[in-house]
């Protein structure tokens, strides 16, 4: 099995967009995280014989307050390198009046720096770096979405000029949009506050922020999830086919919210969509 060959700093030096504060993180024993200050990539490596090339960055969710870090981060990560994909746990701050002067953009800019980090590093990691996507599930998949559709605007300092783009984006059970009519409650609360402005609303609804270069995205989610609606990704769906942004969609009948513990197989489908793209290699 892959284990994790190193946890890298997302930032060398200071964190943006951070203040002082006594905030501890904690949750390591339970694998469900918060409190986090200092984001970092938790790198699992494929074996050498099955690598292809492409990388992964993974954002577990917990709807903006806490982080799934165990269960959709690791366990996910060591089927993809098991698959010959290079996989990084992204694990990203939450956001918070007490730890940021800007809570909205904290998430945004650790998944814009992790983007970064690994396409400065792709030759040393011996990664295509036309083949990293973003990956992300429930509040994860909002970041992953937001960071696939506002890339063109850095949040972090990107002197170089390194492509923030994702090569692709796999979204499970996402919260996309952030308008009242299909919100998750709780990340809505946590990124924008209680009475965000309109203009704000409008920005973090990602359905509302998908152009023709958007990447092509792979979308699964329950039918009768209860937590998110599968709105959200029916309605990205849409959007992204009208602009002719390639997407495949798997919806399960049922399943509910974090299906992912409960359908085994469910990534058998996605492998075969990235086997499709040469993400993976043919088996």
């Amino acid at each position: 099995m892959a284990n994790a060959q190193e946890i890298i700093p997302l930032y060398p030096g200071e964190v943006p967009n951070s203040k002082v504060s006594d905030v501890q993180e904690s949750g390591a024993a339970s694998g469900v995280l918060k409190g986090i200050t200092k984001p970092t990539l938790e790198y699992f490596k494929p074996a050498a014989d099955k690598a292809s090339g492409a990388a992964v960055i993974i954002i577990p969710g917990g709807g903006y307050g806490v982080v799934v870090y165990q269960g959709e981060g690791v366990g996910t990560a060591k089927a993809m390198a098991e698959k010959g994909v290079a996989a990084f746990v992204l694990k990203y701050r939450l956001p918070s009046d007490v730890i940021m002067p800007d809570k909205k953009i904290g998430p945004l800019q650790d998944a814009q720096q992790a983007i970064k980090l690994v396409r400065d590093n792709a030759d040393k990691w011996g990664i295509d770096k036309t083949k990293i996507g973003i990956m992300g599930f429930s509040a994860g998949g909002h970041l992953a979405s937001t960071e696939a559709t506002h890339f063109e605007k850095a949040y972090i300092e990107n002197s170089n000029n390194t492509s923030l783009r994702p090569d692709f984006q796999i979204l499970v059970y996402p919260v996309i949009s952030m308008q009242d009519s299909l919100a998750h409650g709780g990340s809505h609360d946590n990124l924008l506050g209680k009475n965000p402005s309109q203009q704000d609303v409008d920005l973090f609804s990602n359905e509302l922020q998908v152009r023709a270069n958007t990447p092509p995205t792979y979308l699964t989610h329950a039918a009768d999830d209860k937590v998110v609606d599968v709105d959200n990704s029916i309605i990205y769906f849409e959007t992204l086919r009208h602009l002719k942004v390639p997407v495949e969609m798997h919806i399960y009948p049922k399943g509910d919210h974090g299906f992912i513990f409960r359908h085994p197989g469910w990534m058998e489908p996605l492998f075969a969509w990235m086997q499709l793209n040469n993400w993976v290699k043919n088996n």
